[in-house]
């Protein structure tokens, strides 16, 4: 190496140039190649330390935003969203969203994309400069009482009210402690006053989180302040991570099996009948079903209405004469279920003697 070479390093290292440190010879061999000017050579050089910075602050704050997974709002698919287009998110996009302090509520059922879209958002800030920190309701809720608890409310607060967007995910979906609402409310509006962005998901409608946070009082404040400058969005349409098993459009649909009669040998039978409304001053006794067959037809009858029985659905026997024949309910039941009545015979009841004590 040099001497003009350690100089050059040298003063790269006092000027925290690291990255010009590293490819200033490459730069260097290159431009003597292609004839560049020194004014060329030197916006080059600033251009590669400039990019570098970005993509290392980029990297940086990412990791220190705590995002589960990293999601952009180029990877999300706004084919089933019928309340939803990128243009209404156009504003939260740029970097006014941060600057002027707006909040965003993404409500809808689980599998809707909310978290996704919370965390694009708050990645695309992260491009602009700005630092984002991720966390769910349950975890901010449970490390601010434990904090209080030991008196130290003060110190665990910066972690939430610092960052320039919040991202808040998860509200409504566990069980909180009686004292929720105050330690989300203390976030809400230290963030509020300080006009910095907050983003919340949720499963549940905000005139709901009174319910939620065990206080609705405080729920109102934090909703009207989070919506003063915010807005809220629904998202509906399926569920993003079952969408190739189609189970929301077998569950919308319903099973048209289920609405159907119960059927014995092709009749429409049902299942579990109505009750029937009986006067309250007399009820009449049910008399059980009769069969009345004339040849090849029979009808059931039952008290003073009757029903046909179609023709194929019961085993009528072969030598049966014109006259009416009459068969009690038991009777019938082994026809439909097509057994041959002549090739039956009736089993004689046989009752038991039963012997007492005195008969020894």
């Amino acid at each position: 190496m040099s001497a003009l070479d350690h100089d050059l390093d040298h003063l790269f290292k006092r000027l925290h140039l690291a990255h010009a440190r590293r490819v200033w010879r490459d730069l260097v061999q290159r431009a003597e190649r292609e004839s560049w000017s020194y004014g060329d050579f030197l916006g080059i050089l600033a251009a590669e330390e400039i990019a570098h910075r970005q993509q290392t602050r980029l990297a940086r704050l990412s990791r220190w935003a705590h995002f589960p997974y990293l999601k952009t709002i180029d990877d999300f698919n706004f084919t089933y969203q019928t309340s939803l287009r990128l243009a209404m998110l156009g504003s939260a996009l740029a970097p006014d969203f941060v600057t002027e302090g707006r909040s965003l509520i993404f409500f809808g059922k689980p599998g809707r994309g909310k978290t996704h879209l919370a965390i694009a958002i708050a990645y695309r800030a992260i491009q602009h400069g700005f630092d984002a920190y991720f966390t769910t309701a349950a975890t901010l809720i449970d490390d601010l009482s434990a904090a209080f608890r030991a008196g130290q409310l003060a110190q665990a607060l910066p972690t939430y009210t610092h960052p320039a967007v919040l991202v808040v995910d998860e509200v409504g979906y566990l069980t909180y402690g009686t004292d929720a609402a105050n330690m989300l409310f203390h976030v809400v509006n230290e963030r509020h006053r300080r006009r910095r962005s907050m983003i919340f998901t949720t499963n549940k409608l905000p005139k709901a989180w009174g319910r939620v946070l065990h206080d609705e009082d405080l729920a109102h404040a934090i909703v009207d302040r989070v919506l003063e400058r915010g807005r809220l969005f629904k998202l509906d349409g399926p569920s993003i991570r079952t969408q190739h098993l189609q189970l929301d459009e077998a569950i919308n649909a319903g099973s048209d099996q289920d609405d159907e009669v119960a059927t014995i040998s092709g009749i429409q039978w049902p299942e579990f009948p109505e009750p029937t409304a009986t006067p309250t001053r007399s009820v009449a006794r049910l008399e059980p079903p009769v069969v009345v067959a004339y040849g090849r037809n029979a009808e059931l009858r039952h008290g003073p209405g009757s029903s046909r029985l179609e023709r194929g659905t019961f085993a009528w026997p072969a030598d049966v004469c014109a006259a009416p024949v009459e068969l009690r309910s038991s009777d019938l039941l082994v026809l439909l279920a097509g057994v041959e009545v002549s090739a039956t015979r009736r089993r004689r009841l046989v009752r038991s003697r039963v012997v007492t004590a005195d008969r020894f």
